[in-house]
């Protein structure tokens, strides 16, 4: 993993770390598998934020999880070797006693245990982010627009946030039609006066004005009849905007600290994405909102607390550049008086507020056809996808191992493996005439004989037996698939049997039939399939029973379950 090569930019991190409602074949039971540790292309998925950060010179990193979470999150730190080859500080975990796996990310920033850990600027991460793009490039766009970032901690509070966006159409192997997707509506920032250099991601980068999820955004269009009613004053504040309906919000957030304020006070919000972003993206152009949302409150606090968190007040917030100026004037600008004029009715008019400047919402929207990889993984499609495109990079990529096939396998006699397209862990063995091909197989799996494994992922400790089947499968740590089943001869038949065997090619056509062909299913973690099983884009799991102790995957507790 590359170091990074500029300074740190003085960000804290927060990777979220939710329960992966979306793969519960794999994530049922979070008090053993949490989605974080869930492995895309042999790495859990909580390595590719990790990494990331590092990357770009952030090590103040948090990550925040419901506390049944916490015991295996820790063991992995300590134990797996791709989280403890990262380099040092160690993440923190923060695990809040109030935070469930039902807890939306808005009221997460609303805890009291983030508030106090949210010191500073900072960006929010998801644990399923994969990223090919540095972050290096995206810290440089927020504080190059947010200048006033690096100045005193009084007009930090004033700084703007950073989002991005990525196409979920255009990349070969990785986009699917099912992708989920947001509405986002944005307006051109000024160009700058001098042109950005090459390779900046300054083209890319426009002010959000309204976004919310295309689910939100059909529910609205069914509610009013297919049109979207939108308020003049965004036409005639912004003029010219952009609508897009293709392109997803990454979950990554450049935040500056004033954003836990904001989050704070209002009780209502239950998502960062919809309700964090999209009240500040409309509180910018909506007349009246900004004091609804307590955006007011927030960015011009009273002048008691200006102080810092002990109790201290801040000398930056005391320094004028005018007062260091050494070209600046001694004598005072004289004060011009307010005119008063005469009125025969006495009306107490309550003072006019003060115009409000609402700190930009930006947002890089990589352009499409993407130039490099950014996903979110929360779909089983998305993981088998973003495994096998990860398994096709060469080994100078710099998110791939540092071998496709770990020397620590045992492949048997006439054994194939693809190794331009596949990645083989640690201690697999593989047996006698395998052939795998477009898959990523998992530390200590075991393969029988004749088995063929294509655009498949099988993650730790799985067995597969002799003569099995798997195309485009996601297989759970430890399930078994049994092999061949084996057919017992009838009474008085069994050497006639054994004289037509001699004569088929490659074995039997009986033998054949009894095969175990999965293809495009999911494949719970410890689950059995029996010998034989043949199925198509099914969920192999168990359902849990109330009151069973044992809480197994045997018995009356298996089922099939069709995929819709």
């Amino acid at each position: 993993m590359p170091h990074a090569t500029l300074p740190t930019p003085g960000l804290q991190a927060f990777i979220l770390c939710g329960p992966g409602v979306s793969l519960n074949t794999f994530t049922s039971t979070p008090k053993d598998l949490p989605k974080a540790l869930i492995p895309i292309a042999n790495r859990p998925m909580v390595w590719y934020p990790l990494d990331w950060c590092y990357r770009m010179g952030v090590t103040d990193i948090t990550l925040i999880t419901p506390p049944e979470s916490a015991q295996p999150l820790e063991a992995a730190l300590a134990t797996n070797p791709a989280l403890t080859s990262l380099p040092n500080p160690k993440p923190e975990i923060l695990a809040p006693a109030e935070l469930s796996q039902t807890s939306g990310t808005g009221e997460l920033l609303r805890l009291e245990e983030v508030q106090k850990a949210i010191v500073g600027d900072f960006v929010v991460l998801p644990c399923d982010f994969v990223s090919e793009l540095e972050g290096t490039r995206l810290v440089q766009q927020w504080m190059t627009l947010n200048p006033l970032a690096a100045g005193s901690s009084k007009s930090r509070r004033k700084a703007g946030g950073m989002v991005m966006l990525y196409p979920t159409h255009g990349l070969e192997g990785v986009s699917t039609k099912k992708d989920e997707t947001d509405f986002l509506a944005t307006v051109q920032i000024a160009k700058p006066s001098v042109p950005p250099p090459q390779g900046s991601l300054r083209e890319g980068v426009e002010e959000v004005v309204f976004n919310m999820p295309t689910d939100t955004l059909n529910d609205k269009l069914e509610g009013d009849k297919g049109y979207l009613r939108l308020r003049q004053s965004l036409m005639d504040r912004r003029g010219r905007v952009k609508m897009r309906m293709k392109w997803r919000d990454s979950g990554v957030y450049i935040f500056p600290k004033w954003v836990k304020d904001f989050a704070r006070v209002n009780d209502r919000f239950d998502s960062i994405s919809e309700d964090v972003l999209g009240w500040w993206a409309k509180a910018g152009w909506q007349d009246g909102l900004a004091d609804k949302v307590g955006l007011r409150e927030v960015l011009e606090p009273p002048p008691t607390s200006t102080s810092t968190d002990n109790g201290a007040e801040d000398p930056d917030d005391h320094i004028s550049a005018s007062d260091l100026s050494s070209t600046k004037s001694s004598r005072p600008a004289p004060v011009q008086p307010t005119p008063q004029f005469a009125s025969r009715v006495h009306v107490n008019a309550a003072p006019a507020k003060t115009p409000l400047t609402i700190p930009p919402l930006l947002a890089y929207v990589q352009p499409s056809p993407a130039p490099s990889l950014i996903r979110r993984c929360d779909t089983t499609p998305q993981l088998l996808s973003l495994s096998l495109h990860l398994a096709r990079q060469p080994l100078t990529h710099p998110l791939s191992p540092e071998h496709k096939v770990h020397p620590s396998a045992q492949l048997e006699q006439q054994t194939r493996v693809s190794a331009e397209d596949c990645l083989v862990g640690e201690n697999v063995k593989l047996g006698f005439r395998s052939n795998v091909k477009e898959s990523v197989i998992g530390a200590g799996c075991e393969i029988g004989k004749n088995v063929r494994i294509t655009k498949s992922l099988l993650m730790e400790g799985v067995v597969v037996g002799d003569g099995v089947v798997l195309h485009g499968c996601v297989i759970g740590r430890r399930a078994r698939i049994e092999g061949v089943k084996a057919v017992p001869p009838a009474e008085g038949q069994e050497s006639g049997e054994k004289a037509e065997k001699g004569k088929k090619k490659k074995g039997a056509a009986d033998e054949e039939e009894e095969r175990t062909r999965l293809t495009e299913c999911e494949v719970a973690p410890n689950y059995v399939v029996e010998a034989g099983t043949e199925a198509k884009g099914e969920k192999m799991m168990g359902f849990d029973t109330e009151g069973d102790e044992e809480g197994g995957f045997g018995g009356e507790d298996e089922e099939m379950e069709e995929e819709e």
